[in-house]
């Protein structure tokens, strides 16, 4: 499907950690650069040596690619990417990603281990976290990368904080990943008190909370509210062993049908939970993320990290904002250049086709505009994007009268030469020769009036022309011994009335051409502001349904806390949904400056374009 993700036989490093830290792969991000569909992302993150790549290569649907390695020592470095076609979405490409393991005893650097574990959280839309044996303290301990989670990761800008300089917890929860936890060589049974519990339900025991203030209760609680705050989803996979103990070392060469039956079962059942769970990935306003977006959003944090700075969500999401709404008003603006261009080869044309194929190529300019920009706030793009289009009007108006007035000069100059003859050899220097001249002349007129391809400038060209004529036909009329002084005077009155009705022809023209434009212009800007008014209710959308995601997420778990006897956690919990739905409120409302912000920007670039209309003198006279 065109802009979807290439053929790619094997996984691409997309981050490096190299000795001086993190660095993006510029092949890479070009893979993604040409990725014009919505991705889902799907990173798994765990300790080193856990099995992460088989989940990932299982999710691409090829049995290799990911290297799943033999030996102790950890086989992926950085974070790998693998893009495929998402299997259950057309239209949508499956992004996989596989994360450096933590914990590698010959890197030691657990800085560096926080980091990648931050990037994997900031750029998924599921993150799965890999582990073996069993859900127990330790593993949590273990898990102690989402307890520094605050710690590295801003919501806001140091500038948009809150008074204490903190932020709640339960704001990530907006715009965190679904969590999934895949538990691998599980060999227990899965009962609590004597009773069978689901995956799921082994997961929540392993997440309760203990009453208690003291330190040991703080530190066990740590990392379990942490998951139960940031993520507003999390799911559980429990995997037993995939096959005997002696061919673990060769797994990505096994047939399925050597691998134990109820390991396939849990891995058909784990992929067709991320196919179908997994969310596009979207960023701070729910705005959803295609491939060249995603290319944006890597750099921008791993740059962020290499410069020693906390990577900030908002402040991501506004530096790929102005990268994509350059981009986009680049776009749109070269469609209508290009359209313009071969339009302007066929000059001149009359004012009305003119309009009407520029208010056509800015219309598809500005969808294109739309189509790619998101967070245009106060119509900055926009209104760059229509003070480009305004000024190459404006220069094609001109190019457009200046190849009118040379055709009509041309033509009237070609029509004018079987009279300059005459007047030459003495034809009309007779009496009677006014009548002829004039004859000869309106039969001139006629024929010039008959050509359809003048373009704006027909009638003051031809105003012009008899008004420079105007002494040459009085000269023919004084001779012309035919007429008396009364029927001269006449013809003279005539002959000036003429001038005046072909003035009065000219000055109706340009009247004709600026209420045309008027009207064209009024048009397109009502389809502008329509389609304005459409983007910013779709980013109201999305940021309703970021809020919706949220809120469901903190009602579910408020219920548990409240059914567990957590009442303290419960209250904190309903302030969160208190805060929540007062900003879903205010988001429903129309904000005060909508119109300042948007609409006006547009009434006012509609003033520009119109202008590029009027640039000839008589249109200025007419306006004063």
């Amino acid at each position: 499907m065109s802009g979807g993700p290439p053929q790619m036989p094997a996984p691409v490093c997309l981050i490096e950690n190299a000795d001086e830290g993190l660095r993006t792969v510029e092949s890479a991000l070009d893979i993604l650069r040409g990725i014009q569909q919505p991705v889902v992302v799907v990173a798994v993150v765990g300790l080193y040596r856990t099995g992460k790549s088989y989940l990932m290569n299982r999710l691409a649907g090829q049995q290799s690619g990911f290297a799943l390695g033999s030996t102790i020592e950890s086989k992926t470095k950085g974070i790998w990417m693998w893009c495929v076609p998402h299997p259950s979405e057309p239209g949508h490409t499956l992004l996989l990603l596989d994360t450096e393991g933590l914990g590698d005893v010959d890197k030691g650097d657990s800085k560096n281990d926080t980091w990648v574990f931050c990037l994997g959280v900031l750029l998924s839309s599921t993150l799965v976290y890999n582990s073996r044996g069993t859900i127990d303290n330790q593993a949590l301990e273990k898990l102690q990368y989402v307890a520094e989670l605050t710690d590295h990761i801003q919501i806001k800008s140091s500038g948009a904080r809150d008074d204490d300089g903190e932020e709640d917890d339960c704001k990530f929860v907006r715009f965190f990943p679904g969590f999934v936890w895949a538990v691998r060589d599980f060999t227990l049974e899965r009962k609590i008190d004597g009773r069978d519990v689901t995956e799921d339900g082994y997961l929540e025991f392993a997440l309760q909370l203990k009453n208690g203030l003291s330190n040991k209760v703080v530190t066990y609680n740590r990392p379990r509210q942490c998951i139960r705050n940031f993520f507003p989803s999390r799911k559980c996979f429990t995997f037993p062993f995939p096959t005997s103990a002696n061919n673990m070392t060769n797994l990505d060469s096994m047939a399925e049908a050597d691998l134990c039956p109820d390991f396939l079962s849990v891995a058909d059942r784990f992929c067709s939970y991320v196919f179908a769970e997994s969310r596009v990935k979207t960023v701070q306003g729910g705005h959803k993320v295609t491939g060249i977006r995603f290319s944006h959003l890597v750099k921008i944090y791993v740059d962020t990290i290499s410069s020693g700075a906390v990577p900030c969500l908002e402040n991501a999401v506004v530096a790929m904002a102005e990268i994509e709404n350059q981009s986009a008003m680049n776009k749109g603006f070269r469609l209508y250049e290009q359209g313009m261009g071969d339009f302007s080869k066929i000059f001149p044309k009359d004012v009305g086709t003119v309009s009407a194929e520029h208010q056509r190529l800015y219309a598809m300019a500005t969808q294109e505009f739309l189509k790619h920009s998101f967070k245009d706030e106060g119509g900055k793009y926009m209104e760059q994007l229509a003070e480009k289009v305004s000024k190459l009007y404006e220069q094609l108006i001109t190019l457009n009268m200046e190849a009118s007035e040379k055709l009509c000069q041309e033509l009237l100059l070609d029509l004018y030469t079987p009279m300059a003859a005459n007047i030459q050899q003495g034809n009309y220097a007779k009496a009677g020769g006014y009548e002829i001249y004039c004859s000869d002349r309106d039969a001139m007129v006629a024929i010039y009036r008959q050509h359809d391809k003048k373009g704006m400038k027909g009638e003051e060209v031809l105003e012009k022309f008899l008004q420079e004529k105007n002494a040459e036909a009085n000269s023919i009329l004084k001779a012309d011994k035919a007429l008396t002084e009364v029927q001269k005077q006449m013809a003279k009155a005539h002959e000036q009335a003429r001038v005046q009705e072909q003035k009065a022809k000219a000055e109706k023209q340009r009247s004709q051409d600026l209420q045309r434009a008027l009207e064209d212009e009024r048009h397109s800007q009502e389809e502008r502001i329509r389609r304005l008014q459409e983007k910013v209710k779709e980013e109201k959308k999305l940021q309703q349904e970021e809020l919706d995601r949220a809120l469901e997420s903190k009602l579910k778990e408020q219920k548990e806390m409240m059914e567990k006897g957590f009442k303290d956690q419960a209250e904190m919990l309903g302030q969160d949904i208190k805060e929540l739905k007062k900003e879903k409120q205010q988001n429903q409302e129309a904000k005060p400056g909508f119109f300042k912000e948007y609409i006006m920007p547009v009434a006012k670039i509609g003033g520009n374009i119109l202008s590029a209309v009027l640039q000839y003198k008589a249109m200025g006279k007419m306006l004063k």
